[in-house]
């Protein structure tokens, strides 16, 4: 049976990549803004936290439809690699070493294999 694309299998990626965008920001962008009362950062990252959970949880109900949880799992933790590694180093403007590269690579690369038949 070969294997076709769907609105499915492209949607709770997309959703994801957003959702994650949100996420990285909720956990991360306060360092930006250290001088900021800590109280502060925890509210802001709740309101920026409850749009990645707008994204994120639909996402998975719609992946689940083609995807395995597992598979899901996979694609967000790869996709917060990603993201992360962006916001890293234009948010926070962090250069990315070799070593990142190499570890990101290794960790995407394992994730494949959830993706083997």
């Amino acid at each position: 049976m070969p294997f076709s694309i769907s609105p499915s299998h492209i949607w709770p990626v997309l959703m994801l990549v957003a959702s994650n965008v949100f996420m990285t920001f909720a956990w991360y962008g306060h360092l930006k803004h250290k001088g900021s009362a800590l109280f502060l950062a925890i509210v802001a990252s709740w309101g920026i936290a409850f749009f990645e959970y707008m994204l994120a949880v639909p996402a998975n109900r719609i992946g689940s439809e083609v995807y395995s949880t597992a598979q899901l799992k996979t694609i967000q933790e790869v996709i917060t690699l990603a993201v992360f590694a962006l916001f890293s180093i234009f948010w926070l403007k962090e250069s990315i070493t070799i070593n990142h590269v190499i570890g990101f690579a290794l960790i995407a690369f394992g994730a494949s294999f959830i993706f083997r038949s």
